[in-house]
């Protein structure tokens, strides 16, 4: 089974507490975990600063099955009860700039450039 990864680059408010804000995020992606929208995911910050360009503070990494699973992940959090966007909202409260990308192990078997409709 091949996992595409969700990566995300982020910069967070200035108010935001980096504790605060991985505490957060380890319960939304927990429930999303648990229910079986995302397969893994890991936060990793920035370490002594050392960075260019345009390499953010943290770096989320969210593995999903396929795009079906992203699909049915986000077709789920549109019909979100209170508690998950509860938890939605305290993590995404901190953020102040998030810029995302889909990845996929690459090559593939598939060989998805050569793959076209028209």
């Amino acid at each position: 089974m091949t996992v595409n990864v969700y990566h995300c680059l982020i910069e967070l408010r200035t108010e935001a507490r980096a504790l605060s804000f991985a505490h957060a995020t380890g319960l939304w992606l927990d429930h999303l975990t648990r229910h079986d929208l995302v397969s893994g995911w890991r936060l990793m910050r920035r370490k002594f600063g050392l960075a260019s360009g345009r390499h953010t503070d943290f770096v989320l990494e969210i593995e999903i099955k396929g795009l079906a699973a992203l699909d049915d992940a986000f077709t789920a959090l549109a019909e979100a009860d209170a508690d998950a966007v509860e938890l939605y909202e305290k993590m995404h409260a901190m953020i102040a700039t998030v810029e995302i990308g889909l990845y996929r192990p690459y090559p593939d078997p598939a060989q998805r450039e050569r793959i076209a409709l028209i």
